[in-house]
C-alpha cells in the first residue's frame, strides 16, 4: 500500500497517512485530520510502498497540502502561544501553584489551547483551568510531562557537543539502567552518565547489543586462563573493543603483562563476580555510590510509571495499571456483592418476618371474633332468656296474688255468720247475748 509518513513537531514521532491522489514529496506541509481534529503537518518521507502489516489501522488520509494561508495561520498560532505562555506563567504565580510552565500549544483551528508542565507533585489547577477558560474562550487542556520530554521541547546540547538526541531524531524514551553503563565499562559517577535532563544518557542504549554480544566472547578480570602458546596467568584488564586481554603470566621469578586476542584465550578457572570489567574495581554493589544510583534507578522507573499511567489512563491502561485497577475493582465488586447479599438477606428475613406477624395477625383477629360472636350469641341468649323469665315471674306473681286473694276470701266467706241469730248477738263471746 501507498503511504507517506508525516510529522507534527520536530523530532517527533511519525505517523503513515494515505496521500490518494495528491502529489505530495517530503518536507512538503500538508493538512491531516486526526482523532484531535485537524492538524498542520510536514511530509518526512516520500511516497513510499508498506506491507500492510506495519500499517496501524485506521488509515486517514491526507485531506490537502498546506496553503500561504495555512502557513501565516501556523505563524499566527506561534505568536499567540508566546503571548498564553506569559499569562500563564503570571496565572501560576497568582495562585501559587507549584508547577513549571514548559511550552503552550495552539491547535490550528484554534479550537483549544494546551499547555504543558513539570511538577514533582500532582496539581489541583481546576481554578487555572477557570481563569484560563475565561481570557482565551476556547478550551484549555493542562498535561503535564516529565523531564526527557522538558528537555526534548526545549532543546540543548548534550556532553558530546552535539544537539540533544531527543529534540533531534529520538522519537520514543526507552529505560536506561545501570547494567547498560557497567556493561560498557563506563564510570558509574551519575555525573559522568546522566544528561542534561539529570537522568542517564539516552545514548547509553544505542551500543548495548553490540557491549552484550562482544562480552559474551571475553573473559572476565581476575579469570584463570591459559593461552595458545600454552602460557598461563590472571586477566588483568580488557579492552572491549579490540577485543584484547591482558594477561599476567610468570616468567621466570618475574610477572609481566601480554596482550592475547580473545580468540586465543582458554578460560580455565572463572573467578566469582559479573562479567564486564572496570566495576569490578570501582564500586561494589554495597558502596554508598551504588546504593545511590540503585535509589535513583527505583524512583525514576517509579515516577516513569507514574506518568505513563496519567497519561494513557484516558484511553489505554498500562498492563500493570489494568492489573492493580482489575484487582482493586474485582475487590471492590466482591464487596458490593457480599454487602448487596447481606442487604438482600435482611430483607428477605425482614420480609418473612412481617408476613409471619401478619399471619399471626390475621389467626388472632380471626380468634377474637370468634370468641367475640361466642360471647355476643351467650349474651343474646342470655338476653333472649331475660324477657322469658321475666314474663314468667311476672305471671307466677300473678297467680300467687290470685291465689292468696280467693285464700283470703274464702276465710273471710267461712268467718261470717250463718243465721240472724248470731247476727244479732254479735257482742257476747259466746254469741248468745247473755252475761
Amino acid at each position: 500500500m501507498k503511504v507517506i509518513a508525516v510529522r507534527f513537531k520536530a523530532g517527533g514521532k511519525s505517523y503513515f497517512f494515505d496521500p490518494g491522489d495528491i502529489d505530495i514529496a517530503k518536507d512538503d506541509h500538508c493538512i491531516v485530520e486526526t482523532v484531535k481534529g485537524i492538524e498542520y503537518a510536514q511530509a518526512c518521507s516520500d511516497i513510499q510502498e508498506v506491507d500492510d502489516a506495519r500499517i496501524p489501522a485506521p488509515l486517514r488520509k491526507i485531506m490537502r497540502k498546506a496553503t500561504e494561508a495555512d502557513d501565516r495561520q501556523v505563524e499566527e498560532n506561534a505568536a499567540r502561544e508566546k503571548n498564553a505562555y506569559r499569562i500563564a506563567q503570571e496565572k501560576i504565580a497568582e495562585h501559587g501553584l507549584d508547577m513549571k510552565l514548559t511550552e503552550v500549544e495552539y491547535a490550528f483551528d484554534n479550537s483549544k489551547i494546551i499547555f504543558f508542565f513539570v511538577a514533582e507533585q500532582r496539581v489541583d489547577f481546576r481554578d487555572l483551568v477557570k481563569d484560563l477558560a475565561g481570557i482565551f474562550r476556547t478550551r484549555i487542556e493542562l498535561r503535564q510531562i516529565g523531564v526527557r520530554d522538558e528537555a526534548r521541547s526545549l532543546g540543548g546540547f548534550g556532553s558530546c557537543g552535539r544537539p540533544l538526541c531527543c529534540a533531534e531524531f529520538l522519537s520514543d524514551f526507552v529505560p536506561v539502567s545501570i547494567k547498560m553503563a557497567k556493561e560498557q565499562n563506563l564510570s558509574l559517577n551519575p555525573t559522568k552518565i546522566s544528561g542534561v535532563c539529570g537522568r542517564r544518557m539516552c545514548c547509553l542504549k544505542y551500543e548495548e547489543e553490540a557491549y552484550e554480544e562482544l562480552n559474551s566472547t571475553m573473559p572476565a578480570l581476575g579469570d584463570y586462563v591459559v593461552t595458545s602458546d600454552g602460557t598461563r596467568g590472571e586477566v588483568s584488564g580488557i579492552n572491549v573493543l579490540r577485543q584484547i586481554a591482558k594477561v599476567l603470566v610468570e616468567v621466570g621469578d618475574d610477572k609481566e603483562l601480554r596482550d592475547y586476542p580473545a580468540g586465543e584465550i582458554t578460560v580455565l578457572r572463572r573467578k566469582k563476580g559479573k562479567r564486564g570489567g572496570s566495576h569490578i574495581g570501582i564500586a561494589a554493589e554495597d558502596s554508598p555510590e551504588m546504593l545511590a544510583l540503585l535509589e535513583d534507578e527505583a524512583r525514576e522507573m517509579k515516577a516513569e510509571a507514574d506518568r505513563n499511567a496519567r497519561e494513557n489512563g484516558r484511553q489505554d491502561k498500562g498492563k500493570e495499571g489494568r492489573t492493580q485497577s482489575g484487582q482493586q475493582q474485582n475487590r471492590g465488586d466482591r464487596q458490593d456483592n457480599d454487602r448487596g447479599d447481606r442487604k438482600n438477606r435482611q430483607e428477605r428475613q425482614n420480609r418473612q418476618d412481617r408476613q409471619d406477624g401478619d399471619r399471626q395477625d390475621r389467626q388472632n383477629g380471626q380468634g377474637g371474633e370468634k370468641q367475640g360472636r361466642d360471647r355476643r350469641n351467650q349474651g343474646g341468649e342470655r338476653q333472649n332468656r331475660n324477657p322469658q323469665d321475666q314474663e314468667r315471674r311476672e305471671q307466677d306473681g300473678q297467680g300467687q296474688q290470685g291465689k292468696n286473694h280467693r285464700n283470703h276470701h274464702h276465710r273471710n266467706r267461712d268467718n261470717r255468720p250463718k243465721n240472724k241469730e248470731s247476727e244479732g248477738g254479735a257482742g257476747t263471746p259466746n254469741g248468745t247475748g247473755q252475761s
